[in-house]
């Protein structure tokens, strides 16, 4: 049987016609599926009988099962998915008044192996379908308040840029009107800085947002925490980031992860000033380090502070924090301070599936 989510809606056109149905059931499915969130075929009450059959013997809508679920006192919502090859991956649900993010996952493991994210602590395993990714979002939207998701993020486990044909493919579903109807606006991709990626989603001619994690102004010390920089150092990354503004006119948003003593001081600040102070639109979004648990093994860096466990790496304080911020906002960088979520279900990406997978 094939996942029917894994059609474009001209593909599925395309395949009723073949079977001597009009092209419009299309439409009446996707919205069933989509928007009235429909599992089972059977239930689709305006189509033709003799149409239900045959979709429910040729197709299934629905590709994993909920293995855990985890709510945080601030109402954020992770859930842990098996795969029907067993594979296990993440989502979270992030509500913040009228909005509601849905945070998912792009592969099932990692193979960036980035030192400040559990998603990669177990090696790569496999791209998700442009189907599986679509049934994250299917089930964070009929699993939120009134099913209403507005946001998507594509910050969960895996590299979006990694798996581009299907990341893009699930992404013109989530924006289409006749199915998800989640402007284009309201969708981000995140990347490590896969340069090849960047540059093919400039010709998309999809205001999708873009944020890149950059977490350090040096080669030498990004190459330590994200050895991808290694293939795309920082000079022809931001080159590639101008080129990227130039043709899209987008903003791009800088992630920066602060880690007390090794990319956190006055000197680290200044560096990343000077690094995207030509970058006519950028922002960065500065976190603090969110502690990587429940069973990480890889060896964390060594910078002499005390270790949080596995990783060996711990948030600065309060005053540290305000002072890079402050430092980048006088510099004239538009700065953001990211107020973590769901911190006491340990909902940075990869930490329940770490879980799962090591019991």
């Amino acid at each position: 049987m094939q996942d029917i989510k894994e059609l474009s809606l001209k593909e599925l056109e395309d395949k009723l016609l073949s079977r001597r149905f009009p092209k419009y059931h299309a439409r009446q499915i996707f919205n069933w599926i989509y928007q009235k969130g429909a599992f089972e075929f059977s239930s689709m009450s305006d189509l033709p009988q003799a149409l239900r059959k045959i979709l429910a013997d040729d197709f299934y809508i629905l590709g994993l099962e909920l293995a855990d679920l985890q709510r945080s006192a601030d109402g954020t919502a992770k859930f842990l998915f098996q795969l029907k090859d067993n594979n296990l991956i993440e989502a979270v649900n992030i509500p913040a008044g009228e909005r509601l993010t849905g945070c998912i996952s792009s592969q099932a493991g990692c193979k960036f192996a980035c030192r400040l994210c559990a998603s990669g602590l177990k090696g790569f395993k496999r791209n998700l379908s442009s189907g599986e990714i679509l049934d994250e979002a299917l089930y964070l939207k009929n699993n939120s308040q009134d099913s209403a998701l507005t946001h998507i993020v594509f910050m969960g486990t895996g590299e979006p840029l990694d798996n581009y044909d299907n990341v893009l493919k699930a992404i013109r579903v989530i924006n289409a009107p006749y199915a998800f109807n989640i402007g284009a606006r309201r969708i981000t991709i995140s990347t490590c800085g896969i340069i090849p990626g960047i540059k093919r989603l400039q010709d998309e001619e999809l205001q999708i947002e873009l944020s890149i994690s950059l977490h350090a102004a040096s080669d030498r010390l990004r190459s330590e925490i994200m050895p991808v920089n290694k293939k795309y150092p920082l000079a022809d990354l931001i080159g590639c980031c101008q080129e990227y503004i130039a043709k899209t006119n987008r903003q791009i948003t800088f992630e920066y992860t602060l880690v007390k003593g090794l990319n956190s001081d006055s000197s680290a600040a200044q560096k990343l000033a000077a690094l995207l102070k030509e970058l006519r639109l950028a922002k960065v979004n500065l976190i603090a380090v969110n502690p990587v648990r429940n069973g990480a093994v890889r060896r964390g860096i060594s910078n002499g502070a005390s270790p949080i466990p596995e990783l060996k790496i711990m948030p600065p304080d309060k005053a540290e924090i305000d002072s890079f911020k402050e430092h980048l906002f006088k510099a004239g960088i538009n700065v953001t301070l990211r107020r973590e979520r769901g911190q006491d279900i340990a909902a940075a990406c990869g930490q329940l599936r770490l879980k799962h997978e090591k019991n």
